[in-house]
């Protein structure tokens, strides 16, 4: 792929009507566009067949009270997921450009480097959350042995064991391999490594519900109880198996791909057509999604009978099975998946959103290791541990940004933008010296309510509004947005700096 494979190269080119501080080769609109059906499929595998897409599952499988429940709202929440990833994935398509060029159409040229920097920071934890997962997995099977055990009950580095220490370096070592020979390696990885743990959740249901001797679709608990372990599960404060707690299972799933719903582009861009856009995302979203979910709800289901206890880690009940093969299987399984979603969505947007600050110096492969690098630092604070919450507090801070970004590209612009004139920086897009303040302005309004409110507004707001504080930001931002904008380009809406070169549709 010429856009992304040139990346770490300085000595490409800037075409004479591009500045050189808003182009390189890695944010040039995609060329070369070999992205099936089936790798955007992966690409969604890679996405949610993670230890943190299972525990968010199974954490909201207790929500949901049972399996049929728990279907609806998933499947509610992931018909929604699909429709607004096919919303953002064909800008992609249509303009070739990676998110934070994207932008810049409605943040202005530089202006667009503060939503660029919100998506970095959000990957960079989760970077930082998966590479912690994929080594607890590691660690489980490990403290099967008595050296590397002693290891972990003994040794204490940065409130973690010396042998978990130890197993995030390596999977933190692992995934810049894998990210230093450029996108065309991402692609070939995920479509391996989001097929792979399929095949490790099937067996993971199977052999518990035999072991239990019973396929199982609920978990036998009192209710109070169990509305007492959702709630700490999940932070959400719903009776289970209400109508509410279905609503909420819905949101709180949208919720979770919030990031991505920023920067699909950075990888829809890659496929030929709107055709293998949507077939890759029909498999993989609604499908592929509905069935994970299944499957993570009957092994959890089927776990709590063989245990005795609620267990939402699949590491941990993989550690349990008596033969050390099938807890290795487990073991490389679900470390090689979180590389997967680390890979796909932790790594490529912020390279290129730290390639959006400064594309003269910072190329996809130096932006991936500012990532890497921030990740690593983080480790000792471990931000992350509680998932539910951090999904719904970092979800909140990215629906106004995906607000003001669609209404401007689909109901303000008609989906007619001038792709050249994203790299120039006296072009259509330089609005107040590079920035527009309208979108800012709406941005900022709209997270008032999104991250704001919930947590320091009425305690009404976040105990019963909380789950769709997403929902929330993009209504608010995108309707301020469009009313700030007279409903038309904001070139026409103002006198031009400058004259502008006739739009092409993109």
């Amino acid at each position: 792929m010429t856009a992304t494979d040139s990346a770490g190269s300085d000595s490409a080119a800037t075409p004479p009507e591009y500045s050189p501080r808003l182009y390189n080769a890695d944010l040039a609109p995609a060329t070369e566009r070999k992205w099936g059906a089936f790798s955007i499929f992966n690409v969604w595998t890679s996405d949610v067949h993670s230890l943190y897409g299972y525990f968010l599952a199974a954490s909201l499988f207790l929500v949901a009270g049972n399996t049929f429940k728990f279907l609806i709202g998933i499947g509610v929440g992931s018909l929604i997921i699909y429709w607004l990833m096919t919303l953002i994935g064909k800008a992609g398509v249509r303009t070739g450009v990676p998110y934070p060029v994207l932008a810049r159409a409605s943040f202005g040229t530089f202006g667009a480097n503060v939503p660029a920097l919100v998506r970095a920071v959000v990957a960079t934890f989760w970077y930082g959350a998966q590479t912690s997962a994929a080594a607890g997995a590691v660690v489980a099977f490990l403290v099967r042995y008595d050296g590397p055990k002693d290891l972990h009950e003994t040794t204490r580095l940065f409130d973690h064991s010396g042998l978990e220490v130890l197993c995030y370096l390596g999977v933190w070592a692992a995934q810049l391999l894998i990210i230093s020979k450029g996108m065309e390696t991402v692609r070939r990885f995920q479509d391996f490594a989001g097929p792979a743990v399929w095949l490790m959740m099937l067996i993971l249901a199977i052999a518990l519900s035999v072991e239990a001797g019973v396929l199982s679709f609920s978990v036998d608990m009192p209710s109070g109880d169990l509305a007492t372990l959702a709630k700490s599960a999940t932070g959400l404060d719903v009776s289970p198996g209400s109508l509410a707690a279905i609503a909420a299972i819905a949101a709180t799933w949208v919720t979770y791909f919030a990031a991505l719903f920023l920067n699909f582009g950075d990888f829809a861009r890659f496929t030929p057509d709107e055709k293998a856009l949507k077939k890759g995302n029909i498999w993989g979203l609604p499908v592929n999604l509905i069935l994970f979910s299944l499957v993570a709800a009957i092994t959890t289901a089927a776990a709590s009978k063989v245990y005795g206890e609620v267990i939402l880690e699949p590491a941990v009940i993989s550690a349990k099975f008596d033969s050390a093969f099938l807890v290795l299987l487990a073991a490389l399984t679900f470390a090689v998946a979180t590389l997967g979603i680390n890979v796909v969505a932790n790594f490529v947007s912020p390279a290129f959103d730290f390639a959006n600050v400064a594309p003269k110096y910072v190329t996809f492969r130096r932006g991936g290791l500012i990532a890497a690098v921030i990740a690593l630092l983080l480790y000792p604070l471990h931000p992350w541990d509680n998932a539910p919450s951090f999904v719904n507090a970092i979800g909140s801070t990215m629906g106004p940004l995906f607000g003001v970004i669609v209404v401007d590209y689909y109901l303000i612009r008609k989906a007619q933008l001038n792709v050249p004139a994203l790299y120039q920086e006296h072009g259509e897009f330089r609005f107040q010296g590079g920035w527009n303040i309208r979108a800012f302005a709406a941005a900022a309004v709209g997270s008032v309510f999104s991250s704001i409110l919930p947590v320091y507004g009425p305690s009404g707001y976040g105990t019963n509004l909380g789950p769709y504080s997403w929902f929330i930001g993009v209504a608010v931002a995108g309707v301020l947005y469009f009313a700030l904008s007279g409903g038309r380009s904001p070139l026409t809406a103002r006198t031009a700096e400058t004259e502008a070169p006739e739009a092409t549709k993109a």
